[in-house]
C-alpha cells in the first residue's frame, strides 16, 4: 500500500475531528501533499457514511487532476478547493476543512472572528471569505485569491462564509493543530461579545508582544 503511515495518521486526524466537534456529520474533508505530483485525501461522505471511522484502504491517493492511484472511497466534491489551496501556497502541505462548532457561529453570520488568544495569533486577521456555493469552483476560486493575498504566509484560517472552516498549513499535525486553536478563539470570541453586550468587558487596542515563534 502506498504511504501507509500517511494514511493511518490521516485516519486518526479525520477521527479527531469528528469527535472535537471540529466536524459533523454534514461534511469535512483533509488533504496532505506527499509529494510534487501526489495527494492524501480522505472520500467523499467520510463524516455522514463513516463518522469519521476510516480505514487507510479508505483515503485515497491522487494527483492533482482528480486521477485516483489507490483508495476504495470517491473523490469528494471539495476537491477544488484543496487543489486551489496548494495553487496559491505551494508551501503548504496539508489543508483541513470542517464545520467546527463554535466558529461555525461567526461563519454562519458572516462576520470576521475577533483574534483574542495568543495562540491564534500568528493567523492575523481571521476572515469570512464572500459566499460561494459549496463544492463549486466559484468558491476554489474566492479561496484561492484569499490565499494568495497572504503572501505565502502560513498557517492561514480563513471562515468560509454559511459553510465552514479551512486551515492550511506546512504539515497535517500543525493544521490539525492551528484547527483546535482556532476553534478555542472561536469559543472565546462568542463569550468576549456577550460579556460585552453586559457590559462586563470592553475590547481593547492594545498591542502585546505575542510569542509567535513557539
Amino acid at each position: 500500500m502506498m504511504f501507509l503511515d500517511e494514511r493511518i495518521d490521516l485516519c486518526e486526524v479525520a477521527r479527531m475531528m469528528f469527535d472535537r466537534y471540529l466536524t459533523n456529520a454534514a461534511g469535512g474533508n483533509i488533504t496532505v501533499k506527499v509529494s510534487e505530483e501526489l495527494f492524501l485525501m480522505t472520500p467523499t461522505l467520510m463524516s455522514q457514511a463513516k463518522f469519521c471511522r476510516l480505514t487507510p484502504e479508505d483515503i485515497l491517493v491522487v494527483d492533482k487532476h482528480g486521477n485516483i492511484y489507490e483508495g476504495k472511497g470517491k473523490l469528494t466534491r471539495e476537491f477544488n478547493m484543496h487543489m486551489a489551496a496548494y495553487e496559491a501556497l505551494p508551501e503548504a502541505g496539508a489543508v483541513i476543512h470542517g464545520h467546527a462548532k463554535e466558529s461555525m457561529v461567526f461563519a454562519s453570520l458572516g462576520m470576521q472572528m475577533p483574534n483574542l488568544t495568543e495562540a491564534t495569533q500568528k493567523l492575523g486577521d481571521i476572515a469570512t471569505l464572500e459566499f460561494a456555493p459549496a463544492t463549486t469552483k466559484e468558491l476554489a476560486k474566492i479561496v484561492r485569491e484569499h490565499l494568495l493575498s497572504r503572501n505565502g504566509q502560513l498557517p492561514v484560517a480563513a471562515l468560509l462564509n454559511k459553510h465552514g472552516v479551512i486551515v492550511v498549513d506546512r504539515t497535517l499535525r500543525k493544521a490539525y493543530d492551528m484547527f483546535e486553536r482556532l476553534e478555542y478563539n472561536a469559543y472565546v470570541g462568542i463569550h468576549a461579545k456577550i460579556f460585552s453586550a453586559l457590559g462586563l468587558y470592553k475590547e481593547e487596542r492594545k498591542a502585546y508582544n505575542y510569542n509567535l515563534e513557539e
